[in-house]
């Protein structure tokens, strides 16, 4: 029999293949709004193999959820790694930024926002999105050497980068628009 040439996909990368593309899916249109008929028809494949490599929606949002805080911490990782010194407020700084060119991607920052959202009503989302801040304030305070009022203030400013670019609030020239992206830097 003749090689085909085509190189199949082990499981785990169909499986980061499958997650990447319900990061759109959930961005676009939320946790009750997604089915996953339409991430597999988006990945190319059966709806029959994402239940193999997630057993339901629940479990997929609930890994898109996960994937999204891992790429966050990436990215404090890699705003830790160029802060100007050692100094708390100085590696906050520099976090913040990695953070601001990370949701530039407006799915991203979507899918956080529907993640907040449905944790106002689903457990097990409540759970990831729980869990998820309690990895990413800890890593945060080991990293940063910030006190505790710092690490506050730093993840709600986060928040709050997340409600200007979600409303558009930098194309907004208006006092309120201006009051709420003061000093906020987006890409």
């Amino acid at each position: 029999m003749a090689a085909t040439g085509r190189v199949l996909s082990t499981a785990e990368e169909r499986r980061e293949a499958v997650l990447s593309t319900a990061v759109s899916s959930f961005a676009a249109r939320g946790y009750y709004g997604t089915n996953t008929t339409e991430v597999a028809k988006r990945a190319g494949i059966s709806q029959a193999y994402v239940y193999r490599l997630f057993p339901n929606k629940e479990a997929l949002f609930v890994a898109v959820v996960e994937h999204c805080f891992d790429l966050v911490r990436d990215s404090f990782a890699r705003g830790a790694a160029k802060a100007r010194s050692a100094e708390p407020h100085e590696v906050l700084m520099a976090m913040g930024d990695e953070y601001a060119k990370l949701i530039a991607d407006q799915d991203l920052l979507l899918v956080q926002v529907h993640a907040q959202a449905a944790a106002a009503s689903e457990p097990s989302v409540r759970e990831v999105v729980q869990r998820s801040y309690a990895r990413t304030v800890e890593y945060v305070r080991s990293v940063s050497g910030a006190d505790a009022d710092a690490i506050q203030y730093f993840m709600a400013r986060g928040a709050l980068c997340h409600l200007v670019v979600a409303i558009g609030a930098t194309e907004i020239d208006a006092p309120w628009a201006n009051t709420l992206s003061a000093g906020l830097r987006h890409y």
